[in-house]
């Protein structure tokens, strides 16, 4: 499974190095195969030797330039950085990524060989207007997008369930990721107020091969208890 952390605006360098040395120490004890990914914010990047996989929540489609504010490909491998979020409910609602540039960011960092993972999912308001609206709301946001990238991991996130502790029931995970994985052969990630005593019976349920966690991964205690229960269900299968 894929175990996925996204600190957002949170944790400073120092203390997002301690958090690692921490979950590396767990991971070995525990012995835990997961795929770990963790997305610090991007000014506590650094260089990472380990099992966790350290990823950018963002960056801009160039390898450097005139682009202020903006991090390239160039600052990114600096630090060894060969995994990107795209496209998160965050960065399109709040900051105004359209489809448009999340496809220019899609393809420049494909085009580098990064491990993607892409973010789809729907707002409130959306989802009330019935399956149909919602789905092709959904579907809007594949468009573009190379869903037979082999380094592709896709993510959904319903975007009203971020934040608020809400979460669909199981049945609608489940359905959702059903119909996704005919969009997709990708590995498919939930995301959605994932948390220590709900992260069980997401993992569980089909078709959902691992989860993106959001504020309930910034205790390391709590995020290395979430990776140990995706090991202990591998185990079990």
């Amino acid at each position: 499974m894929i175990i996925a952390a996204n600190f957002k605006t949170n944790l400073t360098r120092k203390q997002t190095a301690s958090y690692l040395d921490a979950l590396e120490d767990i991971l070995k004890e525990d012995d835990n195969s997961q795929e770990v990914l963790v997305f610090p914010a991007i000014s506590s990047i650094d260089a990472h030797e380990g099992r966790v996989a350290l990823g950018a929540q963002n960056a801009y489609a160039t390898l450097n330039g005139a682009f202020t504010g903006e991090t390239g490909s160039e600052q990114l491998e600096e630090f060894g950085i060969k995994t990107i979020l795209i496209g998160h409910s965050e960065r399109r609602h709040i900051l105004g990524e359209t489809q448009e540039e999340l496809v220019k960011k899609f393809n420049f960092y494909k085009k580098l060989g990064y491990k993607i993972v892409y973010c789809v999912g729907e707002p409130l308001d959306i989802r009330e207007d019935g399956s149909e609206p919602m789905m092709e709301y959904i579907s809007a946001q594949y468009e573009g997008i190379d869903t037979e990238y082999e380094n592709l991991i896709v993510a959904y996130e319903p975007v009203w369930a971020i934040g608020t502790g809400l979460t669909p029931t199981l049945r609608d995970i489940e359905l959702l990721h059903l119909t996704l994985k005919q969009k997709s052969t990708a590995p498919l990630l939930y995301g959605g107020s994932v948390k220590l005593d709900n992260i069980e019976e997401v993992l569980n349920i089909q078709n959902v091969d691992g989860v993106l966690v959001g504020g309930a991964s910034l205790v390391v205690e709590d995020f290395s208890k979430m990776c140990k229960i995706a090991q202990n269900i591998d185990d079990k299968e």
